[in-house]
């Protein structure tokens, strides 16, 4: 018989090293398992039962969370009881028979070409950050990358020959993206520019050669830096809210569909979970991926 706060540890493990969740995903696991265990009296995971699962929704449903809260912390409880069953720990998961409760989808709005042009050209570009600004921009657009895509990204997967990124998304799993024209010249420049080895008044020179977005103090730029500066300039270009990184993957791939390219390279592209390895890459011809990019990308040319 399993304690089941070791069960829960032993969990979070196996998100961080097997499935190689992020380490914001595990936080959020690990949040909603201790919320469930101090509600559950520190049962044994085999004394538990479906009315303790009730009774921690009751709770949770007069503490006023929202549906959406309660289905995530409800989903992090049957991704954990799975696991509990495949250990042998349980014989059956108390949620057979508990049903999740039922909340609206939003569905994601894309921007117009018109709010994106204010967006991208919001930057500054006669200042070194403004340029670095203004290459991210173009790249969160050129190639649908999600926030935490493009701070990891590092010098050494930028293929500038072959116009194309190499990236790590969710879980490890890396892909190949092109790059438009537009982002490569942005990038490169941003690259070039003396200040990012000499560093300039109040902005140090580069002290991670590594990466290839850098803060003021010569270090990879953060996920949490990123997002500050792109609300920074949604606000500049009076865009509505909420417009994250997010919407501006969505409205990229909104816009290729628009534009004719078909949903399995749009999968590609974007990194979903049943397309988003690089060996998917050799089914794909390089040169007809390329071709439906450059036609379909609204700023090939640009």
């Amino acid at each position: 018989m399993i304690e089941s706060k070791k069960a829960f540890k032993d969990f979070i493990e196996y998100l961080k090293n097997v499935r190689q969740l992020s380490s914001h995903t595990c936080r959020n696991y690990a949040s909603d398992l201790n919320d469930f265990y101090a509600n559950c009296l520190k049962k044994s995971l085999s004394e538990i039962t479906p009315l303790d699962i009730k009774s921690f929704l009751l709770a949770l449903a007069k503490k006023d969370l929202t549906k959406r809260s309660i289905h995530r912390k409800l989903s992090a409880l049957r991704s954990f009881f799975r696991h509990a069953e495949k250990k042998k720990w349980i014989s059956s998961s108390p949620l057979e028979l508990i049903e999740s409760p039922k909340i609206e989808k939003k569905v994601p709005f894309a921007l117009s070409h018109s709010q994106i042009e204010r967006l991208l050209t919001s930057p500054n570009e006669t200042t070194f950050l403004g340029l670095r600004d203004r290459a991210l921009l173009e790249l969160l657009y050129s190639s649908a990358l999600r926030m935490s895509e493009a701070v990891g990204l590092n010098r050494a997967d930028l293929d500038v020959s072959n116009r194309t990124l190499l990236i790590r998304g969710k879980g490890k799993k890396e892909r190949l993206v092109p790059i438009t024209e537009t982002a490569l010249k942005w990038i490169t420049t941003y690259l070039k520019h003396p200040s990012r080895l000499a560093g300039e008044k109040k902005i140090l020179p580069e002290q991670d050669g590594n990466a290839l977005f850098l803060n003021r103090h010569g270090q990879r730029l953060s996920e949490r830096s990123l997002d500050r500066l792109f609300k920074a300039y949604v606000k500049k270009a009076a865009l509505p809210t909420p417009t994250t990184p997010h919407v501006v993957r969505h409205t990229i791939a909104t816009h290729w569909l628009e534009a004719g390219m078909d949903l399995k390279t749009i999968q590609l592209l974007l990194g979903h979970s049943n397309v988003a390895t690089t060996t998917i890459y050799t089914h794909v011809s390089s040169k007809l991926k390329r071709e439906v990019y450059d036609k379909a990308h609204p700023r090939t040319k640009g």
